[in-house]
C-alpha cells in the first residue's frame, strides 16, 4: 500500500521561480479564508499587493521566506523582515487546518531566535489573530490601515522568544 494517511509538511527556502505560485497562494488565501472578516472591496485591495509580480517577488526575496509543501506542492509561505517582523503568513485554502501555518510559524520562530531575536511581531488580520493568539502572541494594539483606497483592520501582536527558539 502506497497511500499516505498523513502527508508530511516539508519546508524549504523561497526560490525565484516560486514567486507566481506564492502570489496565487496569497490571493486564494485572502479570497477564501478572510471572507467572514473583510468585504469584497477590502479583499480586492489587499490582493492587489501581488498584482505587480516583480515587486511582490522582490519583497519576498529581501526577507527570510520559507515555503511549505505537501506531497511536493507548495501550499503556504511565511516571510520574516528585519529578523523580528512576520510580514506575511499565508496558507492555501485547500491546506488550511492541516498544520501548515503552525509548521511555518514554528520554523520562523526557531530561525529568528537562533539569529538573536528576542521577540517577534506581526500585524495580524482579523482572520489570523486567533491563530497567532493560540501560539503565544499577545495583542498590543488595534490598527486601521489604508490599502488601495480601502480601510482594513488588523492587530499588532508580539511574542517573546527564548534564546533557543522555544516558546517563552
Amino acid at each position: 500500500m502506497n497511500a499516505v494517511a498523513h502527508p508530511r509538511i516539508a519546508l524549504r527556502p523561497l526560490l525565484p521561480q516560486d514567486a507566481p505560485l506564492v502570489a496565487d497562494i496569497f490571493r486564494a488565501s485572502i479570497e477564501t479564508l478572510t471572507a467572514d472578516d473583510y468585504d469584497a472591496a477590502q479583499q480586492e485591495a489587499w490582493m492587489a499587493a501581488a498584482d505587480d509580480a516583480s515587486a511582490f517577488a522582490d519583497r519576498l526575496g529581501r526577507q527570510l521566506t520559507l515555503v511549505a509543501t505537501l506531497e511536493g506542492s507548495a501550499v503556504g509561505f511565511i516571510s520574516l523582515a528585519d529578523n523580528e517582523r512576520i510580514d506575511m503568513l499565508y496558507v492555501h485554502p485547500a491546506a488550511a487546518g492541516r498544520g501548515v501555518g503552525a509548521a511555518l510559524l514554528d520554523a520562523i520562530e526557531k530561525l529568528a531566535a537562533a539569529r538573536g531575536a528576542s521577540r517577534l511581531t506581526t500585524d495580524a488580520s482579523d482572520t489570523a489573530a486567533d491563530f497567532f493568539g493560540k501560539r503565544g502572541f499577545i495583542a498590543q494594539q488595534r490598527n486601521t490601515v489604508s490599502v488601495g483606497g480601502q480601510w482594513l483592520a488588523n492587530t499588532t501582536m508580539t511574542k517573546t522568544l527564548t534564546p533557543q527558539g522555544g516558546r517563552a
